[in-house]
This record gives C-alpha cells, structure tokens and sequence, in this order.
C-alpha cells in the first residue's frame, strides 16, 4: 500500500485524513462503479479511498461494482523481467553498433567509451 507521504494524496471522503489506497471511478451508462488499486495520477472524476473507506464501500441500488485487486504486491514488472529488458537492448544496441562501424574501423579501434572511440594516430 502506498502511504500519503510518498503519492501526496489522500482519501476523498469528507473529513478523512487516512492515506488513500485505491481508487474509485464511476461509469454512469453502465451503472458501475470501479475499484481498483491507486491510480498513478489523480484524476477529477475519480476518487481515492483509504483502506477503510474502500471495504465499506457501497453503491445505489441496482449498480455493480467491480473491484479489480492485483495479483501480488506489485502490479509491476518483476525484477528478473526488468533484467531481461535490459540486456536484451543492451545486446540490440551492442550489434547494431557493430554493424554500423565500416570494417577497417573495427581493427583500428583502440578503446571504446560509449559512443565515443578513439583511434591510433597516423
């Protein structure tokens, strides 16, 4: 659960001061109300609700409500999923700056740093 300090908001119900935790949206033309996790940014038809305020919700009579939990404590990409990420551009980028370099700049190189080399001097 994020905390108030770290997203800034709180719950929207009057006179709460908890830190919110989900978020609310209503969709009028199908008479349903959304609860989710906290939505990245505010937005101003939506409300955040504290933990408490989220268990106690309800809705006019004849609505659903739909609340989506997700799996897990992050809803993000795993750490080894970031890692795959990361090496498979790093391999992307590491041929096809091979494949840019002419062939004769390949055996002169000396020493490489980023997209900066430097070349022996003739």
């Amino acid at each position: 659960m994020r905390s108030a300090q770290r997203t800034g908001r709180i719950c929207s119900r009057a006179s709460c001061r908890s830190a919110a935790s989900k978020t609310l949206t209503y969709v009028y033309a199908d008479s349903t109300a959304v609860l989710g996790p906290l939505a990245t940014f505010a937005e101003p038809h939506s409300y955040d609700l504290c933990l408490q305020h989220s268990l106690t919700l309800t809705v006019p009579n004849g609505w659903n409500v739909i609340k989506h939990e997700p799996e897990g404590e992050s809803a993000g990409p795993s750490d080894d999923d970031l890692m795959a990420i990361a090496d498979a551009v790093r391999e992307i980028a590491q041929s096809s700056s091979q494949e840019n370099l002419p062939q004769a700049d390949l055996q002169q190189e000396i020493g490489r740093r980023g997209h900066l080399r430097a070349l022996p001097s003739n």
